[in-house]
């Protein structure tokens, strides 16, 4: 992993820890992950693989981002507030998040420093061809990741702005 690599996954950890205070939900609040992630896409995208079963698993990490960024949406605490809805992620929606950015950032370590030889056995086996397919896949995760957790926030915005209650979660 490269210095910009790590910079990319804190940055994206650091953009939920630092809402564990509750603020005001904006527009700019909303759009600063996908923005973040757009540079990233832009960095490290150079092709979608489709060959053997590249597409398969770039299909099942897209849906595991977005079940993880979905959960974590749903799981910030919202309210009305005097200039707009106040939104705080909670303990829950913190962890789905850095499940997400986390269980990439494990990967990617443990890709480099000696789980190469177990991925390319996967790999091999399960007809995936090639390193870009993993990159892709991983891109895919974190795409859906924020972009699901980014539509959740917004349509629950939304929702308090035209006065329907946000639904209490146990």
């Amino acid at each position: 992993m490269t210095f910009i690599d790590y910079i990319f996954d804190s940055a994206l950890v650091l953009l939920v820890l630092v809402q564990l205070k509750e603020r005001t939900l904006t527009t700019k609040s909303l759009v600063r992950p996908l923005v973040i992630v757009a540079i990233a896409v832009a960095n490290y995208l150079h092709g979608i693989p489709s060959a053997g079963n590249d597409l398969v698993l770039v299909a099942i990490l897209a849906l595991i981002g977005l079940s993880i960024g979905v959960a974590s949406g749903q799981t910030v605490l919202m309210r009305p507030g005097r200039d707009g809805v106040l939104a705080r992620a909670g303990w829950a929606s913190a962890c789905f998040w850095v499940l997400g950015m986390g269980s990439r950032f494990a990967f990617a370590v443990w890709a480099n420093n000696g789980g190469a030889s177990v991925i390319g056995r996967f790999s091999a086996q399960h007809a995936i061809t090639s390193g870009e397919a993993w990159t892709v896949a991983l891109l895919a995760m974190v795409v859906f990741e924020v972009s699901g957790r980014t539509l959740v926030l917004a349509a629950r915005r939304h929702q308090l702005e035209r006065g329907v209650p946000a639904p209490e979660l146990a």
